[in-house]
C-alpha cells in the first residue's frame, strides 16, 4: 500500500509524503534536486522490512514553501514526519539530505538511528573560496529568475561534463529540475562554507552509519570518513564501485542490515 498524505510543519507549511510497507518506521531524506519520487525505488526495496516514508522537502513537488528559507524550518519539517511516523523513527539521508539528518540529530529530534550517504561537507579549505564564488553566482542567477542557469551552474560545480549537461537540458528530466532550482540555495545553506563541524557532530549520541562509494571523488570519501569518525557512535562503510549516484539495489541491503541490527 502506498498512501499519500500531508503533514503540517512548525510554521504551518504542508509537507507532502507517502508511506509504504510495514514494520518499524524509516524516513528517507532526498538530496539536492531530489524529491519523494527520487527515493521511490529505494523505498520499494526497503518496504518488505520497514514502513517507509518518502517526502518532498519544502519547496519541492507537492510540498509548500515559506520564505525566507531557514535550516531550522527543514528540521521542523522532518520533526513533523517523525510525528506522523509515531513519535520516533530511523532516518536515512542522501548527500545534502544527509547533512539535514545530522542537523536534526544535533537538534535533538527523536531519531532512533540514522544512515547517511556521502554528506558533501568540504574537507579541504582550499576549495572554500570556490564555494563562496559559487554561492554568490547562484544567488545572482536565482535573483534574476535564471533557473536554467542555476541548475547548470550546480551541475558544473559537482563535475558533470558539459556535454552531459547539454543532453540533460534536452531531456524530459529538465523541466522537473528547473521547477525546483530555487531549492539549490536551500541546500547550499545546509552545506555551508565551513569544513566538517567536528565539535557539533561530537554531541550526537545517536547510532549512525556513514556510507560512501568506492568510485566517488576523494573529497566525498574524505568527508564521509571524517563524519563517521566524529560521531561518538558512528561507523563507516564503503560500497565498492559506487559513485555519488548510488544504486538503490546495492544500498538497500546495507541499510536493511544496519537498521535491523
Amino acid at each position: 500500500m502506498n498512501i499519500a498524505c500531508k503533514a503540517k510543519s512548525g510554521d504551518g507549511t504542508l509537507i507532502a509524503y507517502r508511506r509504504t510497507g510495514g514494520g518499524p518506521p524509516l524516513i528517507l531524506v532526498s538530496g539536492t534536486l531530489g524529491t519523494a519520487e527520487s527515493e521511490t525505488r529505494l523505498a520499494e526495496l526497503l518496504a518488505p522490512r520497514f514502513e517507509v516514508f518518502v517526502y518532498d522537502r519544502r519547496g519541492r513537488g507537492a510540498s509548500g514553501d515559506t520564505r525566507p528559507y531557514e535550516v531550522r524550518r527543514e528540521i521542523e519539517d522532518l520533526a513533523s514526519l517523525i510525528g506522523e511516523a509515531g513519535g520516533s523513527a530511523s532516518v536515512y539521508g542522501a548527500s545534502a539530505g544527509a547533512i539535514l539528518v545530522l542537523e536534526a540529530a544535533a537538534a535533538g529530534l527523536p531519531i532512533t538511528q540514522f544512515a547517511l550517504y556521502e554528506p558533501p561537507y568540504p574537507t579541504d579549505t582550499s576549495v572554500l573560496p570556490g564555494r563562496k564564488a559559487f554561492t554568490e553566482r547562484l544567488t545572482d542567477l536565482l535573483a534574476q529568475g535564471r533557473r536554467d542557469g542555476a541548475v547548470e551552474l550546480f551541475l558544473a560545480m559537482v563535475g558533470t561534463p558539459h556535454d552531459l549537461i547539454a543532453g540533460m537540458r534536452r531531456s524530459a528530466l529538465w523541466p522537473g529540475l528547473r521547477a525546483i532550482a530555487h531549492t539549490l540555495a536551500y541546500d547550499n545553506a545546509l552545506v555551508g562554507l565551513e569544513p566538517v563541524p567536528l565539535d557539533r557532530l561530537a554531541t550526537i549520541g545517536t547510532r549512525g552509519m556513514v556510507v560512501d562509494g568506492g568510485a566517488s571523488t576523494r573529497a566525498l570519501r574524505a568527508a564521509a570518513k571524517a563524519v563517521a569518525s566524529a560521531l561518538p557512535r558512528g561507523r563507516h562503510r564503503t560500497l565498492t564501485g559506487q559513485t555519488h549516484e548510488v544504486a538503490p539495489h546495492v544500498l538497500a541491503p546495507v541499510l536493511t542490515d544496519f537498521f535491523t541490527a
